[in-house]
């Protein structure tokens, strides 16, 4: 089964939200709005589908992610279905919870140091950008 195909985010939380995304802004060209900013990806050779990475910064009040956590990467999933139910089996902490949205299927996994990963299946036939 394949399991990661790519990043599908990172998120980072910011103790100072308006001046961490200015600093990204000015000094990276990285202009992150009010809901970040996706950056495209062309297909890979083995014939996937283009894709997107989503970059946001998120106020320290955020529960997104635990307020413990700094960053969040979340990880773009073949078959998250499939995924969430062989983790569960190898033993690892897995959310119960499995999300669907238009923008597509969502699940967490924590590793063994207590950070919280995303993965993301995107919806069928889009590139999720």
């Amino acid at each position: 089964m394949t399991r990661v195909t790519g990043i599908g985010g990172v998120f980072i939380r910011a103790k100072d939200h308006a001046r961490l995304s200015e600093w990204y802004r000015v000094h990276l060209d990285i202009d992150a709005g009010e809901w970040g900013k996706t950056f495209q990806w062309d297909a890979p050779k083995d014939g996937a589908e283009p894709g997107s990475t989503a970059w946001s910064i998120f106020k320290p009040e955020s529960t997104y992610f635990p307020t413990s956590q700094a960053v969040m990467i979340n990880y773009r999933v073949a078959d998250l279905r499939a995924l969430v139910a062989a983790l569960k089996a190898e033993g690892c902490n897995v959310d119960d919870k499995i999300e669907e949205t238009d923008f597509g299927k969502f699940g967490w996994v924590t590793d063994p140091e207590g950070n919280r990963i995303e993965l993301w299946e995107p919806p069928k036939g889009q590139s999720a950008g």
